[in-house]
């Protein structure tokens, strides 16, 4: 018997949400956060990236700033990117000012 059977190359993965997801949504299972790059119904098989580099929302402001390389935070409770929390994100590829809106970043699981 196999110790392990190949389902799928992990780029993506299978998701089926309770409410429906606009493409472009941020989700948070546990410790995994993937993108729906397509919108996916409620209580319908979609799927969400959980690799890539994507733009995510970010604070404005004094402070705000995210330099290149530095590791980025999911804000749930917020819905955006920071450069502080708990629950990583990935890498900024690219710095974001305090006065960008968005922040570039590569999910790192």
């Amino acid at each position: 018997m196999s110790q392990a059977i190949f389902v799928q190359r992990g780029e993506m993965i299978d998701y089926t949400p309770s409410t429906s997801v606009a493409a472009g949504a941020v989700v948070v299972l546990g410790e995994l956060i993937g993108v729906a790059v397509r919108p996916i119904p409620a209580n319908t098989l979609g799927s969400l990236m959980v690799e890539g580099v994507f733009d995510f929302v970010k604070a404005t402001g004094s402070g705000t700033a995210i330099p290149a390389g530095t590791t980025v935070f999911w804000d749930s409770a917020n819905g955006r990117a920071s450069h502080t929390g708990t629950r990583m994100l990935g890498k900024a590829v690219m710095a974001a000012s305090d006065s960008d809106a968005r922040v570039r970043v590569l999910i790192t699981q």
